[in-house]
């Protein structure tokens, strides 16, 4: 396999290019990096900045568990919308037999991640540095990141692609982080994961798969697992068929005539969900404010567990373990933890009760997801941001506020044409931005708004008298 290593691969023939600058090098990142690219006769150069992890990986696809699975089948996690074999051959050209309806491993997909811009860097047009970006400021020309090493990345544009907004390691050290790396808890003790949906998916497969023999609780807010793939096909709906700007109430109920109507045909409610898809982004973006609030007040956690779904390889581990007992779910509140000696103990509050309940554990795992306080998580990047009102929070507060063109838009509620958000960081956005389909879609059209925008404008200069 080919790697682009995070160093500097720029030719000087290609420093006169237009630029594009892009802040995280994770799978939003290189999609971007790998659609501005795509064509050889693009007049265009891009850095990726990346301080973390492997070029593609990211959080999401860093993990070196076999275990961990994509939760989408292979036909349909392809990097390019118009060429959706493209991953497919990838995994044939290494031997490897999957078909489009297989469930590869997350690791597998963080390698094509990386092996994306491997061709890209022969012509000078592609750089890759390792260093973190700690401010990023406009100037006349475009923008420029500051890094941590000390330097100045001028560009034409920039784009954040910083991914999820990740918690800081509880500082008294009694709560594990769902991407924090540490030992295997003692086999026989027990492992209280906070959350239900795919992060305790994965913690529990890990813990399993390496023959932990102790009790695994997860435990939740409803106890709901994310449902399981299976066969079928999405419902055709038009656009006129959605029912932008209705009340939540009346979208709910539309979806559950959809599941039904889907179910008259022959096939789930999955067909339903697969079938809206396409519409999320225009939905979300239709809902006031306070539609939204009251979306993930009330309906985001069964939406995910219903969208968000577990190939049948996994939810079979998961199910053997609750039928022999040595999983179980709880639903209720987590209310912290305090320490007894050796001994954790994780405080809850069951559902619709009063009192607070003590679960004694050997490791207690975070596992709530991504929804979390965008300021007080906020990287050193997007904190300077916020900071100095190039950025702001989103009403709702679940990211970065973005306009509909990704652009940024600071505290006065003016979109930056020169700063675009792609990706988990601009979920605030366009809400269902998480997942491989809608990034790469989003990467596309991003990068043909890029390319018109800056290419032209260069070109004409330099031919200029």
């Amino acid at each position: 396999m080919k790697t682009i290593p995070l160093a500097d691969t720029s030719a000087p023939h290609a420093a006169h290019l237009p630029h594009v600058v892009i802040i995280g090098g994770g799978a939003s990142g290189v999609l971007l990096a790998a659609h501005l690219l795509r064509d050889p006769a693009t007049p265009l150069r891009v850095t990726v900045i990346e301080g973390r992890h492997m070029l593609g990986c990211g959080v999401a696809y860093s993990t070196s568990d076999p275990g961990h699975l994509l939760n989408t089948r292979v036909a349909n996690m392809s990097a390019f919308p118009d060429d959706p074999d493209h991953f497919r051959r990838w995994l044939a050209a290494r031997g490897d037999g999957a078909t489009g309806a297989c469930f590869v491993g997350r690791a597998t997909y963080g390698a094509y991640m990386t092996d994306l811009l491997a061709p890209l860097s022969a012509d000078g047009r592609l750089r890759c540095l390792r260093a973190t970006c700690i401010r990023l400021v406009t100037t006349r020309a475009g923008a420029a990141a500051h890094l941590d090493d000390g330097q100045v990345v001028p560009a034409d544009r920039a784009v954040l692609a910083t991914g999820h907004a990740l918690p800081e390691p509880d500082p008294t050290g009694l709560v594990h982080g769902a991407w924090q790396q540490a030992d295997p808890p003692p086999q026989g003790g027990r492992v209280v994961i906070i959350g239900s949906g795919l992060s305790m998916v994965d913690q529990a497969i890990s813990l399993l798969s390496h023959g932990h023999r102790g009790e695994i609780v997860a435990l939740s807010r409803r106890a709901q697992l994310p449902r399981v793939h299976a066969t079928g096909a999405p419902l055709s709906i038009t656009r006129a068929e959605v029912p932008l700007g209705a009340p939540v109430s009346f979208i709910l109920s539309w979806l559950r005539d959809l599941a039904a109507r889907a179910e008259a045909q022959g096939g789930t409610w999955r067909d339903a969900v697969d079938g809206v898809r396409p519409h999320l982004s225009a939905l979300w973006r239709a809902m006031s404010v306070a539609d939204r609030a009251r979306f993930l007040r009330h309906a985001a956690p069964w939406w995910e567990v219903h969208r968000h779904r577990l190939p049948p390889e996994s939810a079979a581990i998961l199910q053997r373990a609750l039928d022999s007992g040595q999983m179980r779910q709880l639903a209720g509140r987590f209310d912290g933890t305090s320490r007894d000696g050796a001994i954790l103990r994780a405080h809850w509050r069951p559902r619709g009760a009063d009192r607070i309940l003590t679960l004694d554990a050997a490791r207690i795992v975070d596992c709530r997801g991504i929804r979390r306080d965008p300021r007080a998580n906020a990287t050193p990047l997007v904190a300077d941001l916020l900071a100095t009102g190039r950025a702001r929070i989103d009403p709702v507060r679940i990211g970065l506020d973005v306009a509909a063109d990704c652009a940024l838009i600071g505290a006065d509620g003016r979109p930056a044409p020169r700063i675009r958000v792609i990706g988990p960081a601009s979920r605030a956005a366009f809400w269902e931005i998480t997942a491989i389909p809608d990034i790469r879609d989003q990467a596309q059209t991003l990068a043909v708004a890029l390319i018109r925008d800056v290419a032209p404008h260069r070109q004409a200069a330099t031919a200029a008298p």
